[in-house]
């Protein structure tokens, strides 16, 4: 009897190791497809392009792009849909994308000419939200947004102690890596990244031939495998310094 409770003993202690081994390597194993859904390979990239542009030759010019309100901001208008791609086009979305439980839409640029993949980032997006639904309870208790300092027309800075947070919120640029701020746009009381230092910097690189009234944002793009999610249109002064483009 007691060999045979030995034994049993034993035998827990065996499938005890051997759970705890499963329970170790799945902790492990979504850490590790976490951290590698957060990565812009440019071979997904290059992938996805090559099935986005064998779909639209195989369909007479048809994008396989989800359906958007004409009222959609540029750089999120043209979401692509895998369900149209895969599995003919490609095996399965990126690791990376957000249908994948990634960080990025896979959206187009440049539809009427030269349909281009470029990467949304999600997370700007939901930092935007979330600071948002701050905004709006602020303002349902107040009546409208703690403005601070204006930049346009039509933009201004928030005060963000009067939101009740100790410091100023901030999102990390796709472009270059720095802190990059919030503003509102008065019109319709929406958040907005500020990409004023990456454009800043672009102009400096290639800004050459950029007149007055352009859309600048354009010059983020060509340079990267991103767009500028949750931006507004900018211009150029005519010191060619970037401006908001607004009414």
């Amino acid at each position: 009897m007691k060999k045979q409770n030995k034994y049993h003993t034993k035998l827990k202690a065996i499938f005890v190791h051997i759970g705890i081994v499963f329970l170790l390597s799945g902790c492990l194993y979504p850490e590790k497809k976490l951290s590698e859904n957060q990565i812009p390979y440019k071979d997904h990239i290059q992938s996805v392009q090559m099935a986005v542009d064998q779909f639209q030759k195989d369909g007479g010019g048809i994008l396989p792009i989800k359906t958007k309100d004409a009222e959609t901001p540029i750089y999120n208008k043209y979401v692509i849909d895998f369900s149209k791609l895969a599995p003919k086009y490609i095996a399965e979305p990126p690791g990376n994308a957000y249908e994948m439980g990634g960080i990025f839409q896979y959206v187009l640029t440049d539809v009427e000419k030269d349909p281009t993949v470029k990467l949304f980032d999600i997370r700007i997006s939901e930092a935007v939200q979330n600071l948002h639904t701050r905004l709006t309870i602020y303002m349902q208790n107040n009546g409208f947004p703690p403005y601070n300092e204006q930049l346009s027309k039509e933009v201004y800075t928030l005060d963000y102690k009067k939101m009740g947070l100790k410091e100023e919120p901030t999102v990390v640029s796709p472009f270059s890596g720095q802190a990059l701020h919030f503003v509102i746009h008065t019109p319709d009381a929406k958040l907005y990244v500020d990409y004023t230092p990456d454009l800043m910097k672009a102009l400096e690189e290639g800004g050459e031939g950029i007149k007055p009234g352009e859309d600048i944002r354009r010059l983020l793009v060509d340079g990267s495998e991103f767009v500028p999610a949750n931006s507004l249109p900018y211009t150029i002064d005519n010191q060619k310094k970037p401006v908001f483009m607004t009414n």
